[in-house]
């Protein structure tokens, strides 16, 4: 027994020591199993019972067991004094003192055109359209040729395109950047067919540069073709585009008017988002009360043909309007260019855009 009494004391004291420099509850665990694992110290004296005498089993038993608990709490205790700590450093470390000023970047929002381009594109998917894509250096053959605009027509004079070859040779494969969108409608019905409803987003270019109009512009367009088609569909989907875009119901009017792509052609006007028609002096509407917005038509029969779709079983609508301008009559903005010089801090001003 006096051997025994020897290990025991042995293990107390190397286990206070090793106790007493274990700072973690990862360390705890391994000083746990160190001494009270299948191979600790103290399962080492408990397997050496076997080698005593009857007589001097259970006093040594009941030591070894007494010693285990000793150690069982001292373990406990421990790991509840560094599970507090390692608790308080970690609150120390994530604490947020709320009365510091701010720091960091401001969130960042959509550029006014994109989030009319957004908004406007979520509307018409929610009546049933896709978006269609495509490229700004566009081909002859696309951007006029396939529209009903054959090379005398007044939109090839280089007052109006930008030509990437001479203007002289235009032609099937002579290059331009696009003036409409309306290319991509061409190729998405030679892609897609027909049916087919989609609308065609982006920048478009022209000879263009004063406070309402810019060389660069953006624009949006789209189509409907199907069978059957009334213009009563196209009336009843613009006048459910403006009233979802400006957030209200808004008096319209339908003008003729033409365009070569288009018979009939037809104009839209909304009322003044301004004044409501109800000043004479209204810069946004010159005192008219109306505001021109969107080109629109049914598809002429030559461009259904040109997409590849027999105009015989299949018509359409197609309409465009300008998200340049949708932006200013929305946001209130009144000279174009502030879209395009980059002065961010003319839109952080929140005077015009919400």
């Amino acid at each position: 027994m006096s051997d025994l009494d020897n290990q025991v004391r042995e293990v107390k004291s190397s286990f206070d020591r090793a106790a007493g420099s274990t700072t973690t509850t990862d360390g705890l665990q391994e000083l746990k199993v160190r001494y009270l694992g299948k191979k600790g110290a103290l399962t080492v004296l408990l397997k050496s019972l076997k080698d005593l005498s009857p007589e001097e089993r259970p006093l040594a038993g009941e030591v070894l067991n007494t010693l285990r608990d000793e150690l069982e709490r001292k373990i406990e205790n421990k790991k509840q004094a560094l599970t507090r700590a390692e608790d308080a450093a970690a609150e120390a470390m994530e604490k947020i003192d709320v009365t510091l000023p701010p720091r960091g970047r401001p969130a960042g929002a959509f550029h006014p055109v994109a989030q009319t381009m957004h908004e406007i594109v979520s509307i018409m998917q929610g009546l049933g359209y896709s978006v269609a894509l495509g490229p700004e250096i566009e081909e002859d053959h696309y951007n006029f040729e396939c529209l009903n605009m054959p090379s005398w027509h007044p939109a090839r004079d280089m007052q109006d395109t930008f030509y990437l070859s001479n203007p002289e040779d235009a032609g099937s494969g002579s290059l331009l950047l696009r003036t409409h969108t309306s290319p991509v409608q061409i190729r998405s019905m030679l892609r897609y067919g027909a049916p087919l409803r989609i609308v065609c987003p982006g920048k478009v270019y022209r000879r263009d540069n004063d406070p309402t109009h810019s060389p660069m512009f953006n624009q949006l367009e789209g189509l409907l073709i199907e069978e059957n088609v009334s213009f009563s569909i196209l009336k009843g989907s613009l006048v459910e585009l403006m009233n979802g875009f400006f957030g209200r119901e808004l008096k319209n009017r339908f003008r003729a008017s033409y365009f070569p792509f288009t018979e009939p052609s037809m104009e839209l006007d909304i009322e003044c988002v301004d004044c409501g028609g109800k000043n004479p002096g209204c810069r946004v509407c010159k005192g008219t009360g109306w505001l021109e917005v969107c080109g629109l038509g049914m598809v002429h029969p030559f461009v259904v043909r040109s997409g590849g779709i027999d105009p015989e079983k299949y018509n359409g609508f197609a309409f465009g309007m300008g998200l340049d301008r949708m932006a200013m009559l929305k946001y209130g903005i009144n000279d174009l260019r502030y879209l395009f010089n980059g002065n961010v801090s003319y839109f952080l001003s929140g005077r015009n855009v919400s």
